[in-house]
């Protein structure tokens, strides 16, 4: 018979838990409360263990915004939207989410959204060119970028196909 006892944890052992946590990878706020939650912790401990890991500076939302946008955009290819969205979804601050998107100059932003476009233009196969310009188009808004400089690729791209 499987025993279904969840295993708890002391304060002490939770607050060792989270501050490794959360230094091998930036979090913020709502990861580190649903992690807190996910080891059975009472809401006061979580309160406590939250105050802890900000006042050592494991748990700082600002400098997760930053690196979550930067690490995004560079590896990921994401675009402004959805960025803004993710960061949205984990409960950060408008303040920190408008530091954040400063992170990514606007020449580096286009030039990386151009290169990607260019090579993503290129590898659909469709030959119907509606299809083509829907599954291109498709493909950006998922990555989050924004729907004039997807058209405005799209009618540049498709030009040259005519």
């Amino acid at each position: 018979m499987k025993n279904n006892t969840l295993k708890t944890y002391t304060v002490e052992e939770a607050k060792r838990k989270l501050e490794f946590y959360c230094s091998y990878q930036d979090r913020c706020h709502y990861e580190v409360v649903e992690k807190l939650k996910s080891l059975n912790m009472i809401p006061q401990a979580i309160d406590a263990i939250a105050v802890h890991l900000i006042e050592n500076n494991f748990l700082n939302e600002e400098r997760f915004a930053l690196s979550f946008a930067r690490g995004k955009h560079n590896i990921k290819n994401w675009g402004k939207v959805r960025i803004v969205n993710e960061l949205k979804f984990r409960q950060i601050s408008k303040y920190n989410i408008e530091r954040a998107l400063k992170e990514i100059p606007t020449e580096e932003y286009l030039k990386n959204f151009h290169e990607l476009a260019e090579r993503q233009w290129e590898s659909i196969k469709e030959r119907n060119p509606q299809k083509k310009k829907k599954k291109f188009c498709d493909y950006f808004l998922r990555k989050g970028f924004e729907s004039n400089l997807i058209l405005e690729k799209i009618n540049d791209l498709s030009e040259y196909e005519d």
